[in-house]
């Protein structure tokens, strides 16, 4: 017997919540088939088999927190008995559902035994040969089908992956109990569409949802930052009409020398690393009474994904061109739209640029990505009238902020900062020169 424990899940992370079970007991299994995913605030884990057998035991539910080396399964080695037991249990949950279901049908037999015997073989064989392949209920389930006489391959699943539940069993055993009792159920009688009904009454104008681990981990994380910082924001303007000229003129050779979609992102990552140059607290870190300089940029990437916030980063991005930036970019948007985010892309990340603008967001005040000290906020490009040399023209602008912790960065140092991020972006040429 093989017992498979929860793995070490990364840098200061205890424990996970058991996303999605992906084999169920009974269920024969190889080296490198995923047994379970676990997800937690960062990433989610697809854990393995490390040997070839069948699973006998998950010892936790969906939905339940476990830690860090706690037991989720146990594997039966049994040479050659992997295909074996795999169809014994595995046919023995649906196979057996199939019998008991048939069980009832020779109660009829009973009452018309000359007339009866024909018909039942053709029913008995069509949901005994389809009931392993299309039928998957829980135990529960086949336990109430058998006593009930439900045929379960009748029954439409309401459980994860269309897996039939007890509650779907009761639902559709309860018309017949009722045919019988036509005096009592009299009232009832004329509304036919009732039985579909019961599973969604409790509350139909409110949902109630577990809490993620994930989403929990979020929320603890920032309001640390809020009760943690001396949390302040500055804002400031960009005509962006410089960098968009340059990206028009670039993108389609761009993408076709070089396989590379350039976006704006990669101007603000470069002119926000020349930023912190200039002015280095904004990219450091308190350590008790310390303040740690970071002579490296690894620019964080704020990324809404299906599963809530993250914040994979380009590491020295201080030290890389705009196509290596731009390449880099994708790839971390890429790896997080798939869920395929590693923890080296989430851990060490000394800055953050967050883009709000890509929602239609038109201003916002970031909140600090702790225990960084500084976060640049990007919005939504919009045509406004501005002043140009004693005229009003239009011109594409767009708001940044600035959320920076007061505690290390003075309020000059951090509206200097945004000053120099505004200069760089209206003159990109000026970024080729650093």
């Amino acid at each position: 017997m093989t017992a498979i424990k929860v793995p070490p899940l990364g840098e200061s992370i205890v424990e996970a919540t058991v996303s999605r079970w992906l084999k169920k007991e009974g269920d024969s299994v190889v080296p490198g088939d995923t047994l379970v995913e676990l997800e937690t605030d960062k990433i989610t884990v697809e854990v393995p088999a490390m040997s070839a057998g069948v699973l006998t035991k998950r010892a936790h539910a969906e939905g339940d927190v476990v830690k860090v080396d706690e037991l989720l399964a146990e594997i039966d080695e049994g040479s050659g008995k992997g295909e074996a037991g795999s169809g014994g249990k595995g046919s023995e949950g649906s196979g057996a559902v199939a019998e008991k279901v048939v069980a009832p049908a020779p109660a009829p037999q009973q009452a018309k035994p000359a007339a009866t015997p024909a018909p039942p073989p053709t029913p008995v064989a069509a949901p005994a040969k389809r009931a392993p392949a299309e039928v998957r209920a829980s135990p529960a389930a086949q336990r109430v089908a058998a006593e009930k006489g439900v045929d379960l391959s009748k029954v439409e699943g309401t459980g994860r992956g269309g897996v039939v539940s007890k509650p779907d069993v009761l639902e559709a055993a309860a018309p017949a109990r009722q045919a019988p009792a036509e005096p009592a159920a009299a009232p009832k009688a004329p509304s036919p569409p009732l039985p579909a009904s019961p599973v969604p009454l409790p509350s139909e104008r409110e949902t109630r949802e577990k809490m993620s681990t994930r989403r929990k981990r979020i929320a603890e994380h920032l309001l640390e930052a809020q009760h943690a910082t001396a949390h302040l924001t500055t804002f400031n303007e960009i005509d962006m009409s410089a960098v968009i000229a340059v990206r028009e003129r670039l993108k389609e050779r761009i993408e076709k020398e070089h396989g590379v979609k350039l976006s704006f992102m990669p101007f603000f990552v470069k002119a926000a690393c020349l930023a912190l140059e200039t002015y280095p607290v904004v990219n450091a870190q308190i350590d008790g009474d310390a303040i740690v300089y970071k002579h490296y940029v690894n620019m964080g990437i704020a990324v809404a994904s299906e599963a809530g916030l993250v914040v994979p980063n380009i590491k020295d991005a201080d030290r890389k061109g705009m196509l290596e930036v731009s390449r880099d970019v994708q790839a971390l948007a890429k790896r997080a739209r798939d869920g395929k985010l590693t923890m080296e892309d989430l851990t060490g990340g000394t800055f953050t640029i967050t883009n709000g603008g890509v929602f239609g967001s038109l201003v916002s005040t970031p909140i600090i990505n702790y225990p960084q000290v500084g976060i640049l906020g990007l919005h939504k490009t919009q045509d406004r009238p501005v002043a140009i040399n004693g005229k009003v023209e239009i011109r594409p602008m767009m708001y940044v902020a600035l959320s920076y912790d007061h505690r290390i960065i003075d309020g000059q140092q951090a509206v200097l900062f945004l000053v120099r991020v505004k200069e760089l972006m209206e003159d990109p040429a000026s970024m080729l020169i650093s």
